[in-house]
């Protein structure tokens, strides 16, 4: 039997010393602050579990849907929702940071995934850049570097523009800067160890830094640059094209002027709205929506003017 119920969710948000205010401006969220940080659209996390917003399981959050509706999802053998799909406002820089990987996460953060993610740039300033890699040649340099605070020198920073889509393994160190607008899929994973934070203070204290776990992750050398950015603006319109394939997920981009026909064949299929309006299956949808189309469900039917960003977890196997 077609699960034809499209899973619509309520964002769950963050305010953070770094965040801001497009949040609300500019994608019509119902939130408060000058400090709003991220909008966690589609998450089943302990630290942000987003809840049905209409239809039949209105009002139950995304994981106890995982848990109790596996059918939702093709019965998928992972014990908790794999992908976590955010906006973050960065008013101000980000710390410079990095994330452990699966093995290192289980053994020191109670069993946490590690965190895998991938950033599409959705807003920027001009002659704009990440931080993404680092400088240090060796372990002994990292140590030398970082203990050091050398932070110019270690830090590696590549230009990028609105448009732009980043893969980020764990193990890089990376940090978001201030005027950017993004949105990230990623591990459902809320492990980040700051490595400097430009001595901020937050409510009076010094954020905690994590040195040693960061020394103990950050890969070494950092990975090149080659083929780690993206440009979305000539790519096909009225398609699903394929953004990256990774261990964890699949994500794809969407640049919607006419009515289309998508055939569901995933274990289901995440989607935000980034740009625009239109309807899917007679329902209507706009920017800064997130909506799951669940395992099974058959041909939707995508019709306006939107651009779209869609995941899948990049994984099929089946509980026993």
């Amino acid at each position: 039997m077609l699960n034809k119920e499209i899973i619509f969710l309520s964002p769950v948000f963050k305010h953070n010393i770094w965040g801001g205010e497009k949040l609300r401006e500019d994608f019509g969220y119902n939130v408060e602050g000058t400090d709003i940080g991220e909008c966690w659209g589609v998450s089943a996390n302990e630290n942000g579990d987003c809840k049905v917003r209409k239809g039949r399981y209105a009002g139950k959050t995304l994981s106890w849907l995982w848990r109790e509706r596996t059918e939702l999802f093709g019965n998928m053998d992972i014990d908790r929702f794999p992908l976590l799909i955010k906006l973050i406002d960065a008013k101000d820089d980000l710390s410079i940071q990095v994330h452990p990987d699966d093995a290192y996460a289980k053994e020191n953060e109670n069993g946490s995934f590690g965190k895998m993610e991938c950033w599409y740039v959705l807003d920027c300033p001009d002659d704009a850049s990440l931080v993404i890699g680092h400088n240090a040649r060796d372990k002994e340099e990292l140590k030398a570097m970082v203990r050091g605070g050398e932070w110019k020198k270690f830090i590696r920073e590549i230009p990028v523009k609105k448009g732009d889509f980043i893969q980020i393994d764990p193990g890089t160190v990376h940090a978001i800067k201030g005027g950017f607008v993004i949105l990230e899929t990623q591990q459902n994973s809320d492990i980040t160890y700051r490595i400097y934070d430009y001595g901020r203070r937050y409510k009076g204290e010094l954020r905690e830094l994590h040195i040693d776990k960061s020394l103990d992750v950050i890969s070494v050398p950092a990975k090149s640059i080659e083929g780690t950015v993206r440009n979305t603006s000539v790519m096909k319109k009225n398609v699903l094209q394929e953004l990256i394939s990774c261990q964890y997920y699949k994500v794809f981009w969407i640049d919607l002027d006419r009515e289309i026909t998508l055939e569901q064949e995933f274990p289901f299929l995440i989607i935000s709205v980034i740009d625009g309006e239109g309807s899917v299956d007679g329902c209507q949808v706009k920017k800064g929506d997130h909506f799951i189309l669940p395992y099974n469900y058959g041909t939707a039917k995508f019709d306006g003017r939107m651009q779209m960003i869609a995941s899948v977890p990049n994984n099929r196997n089946k509980r026993l």
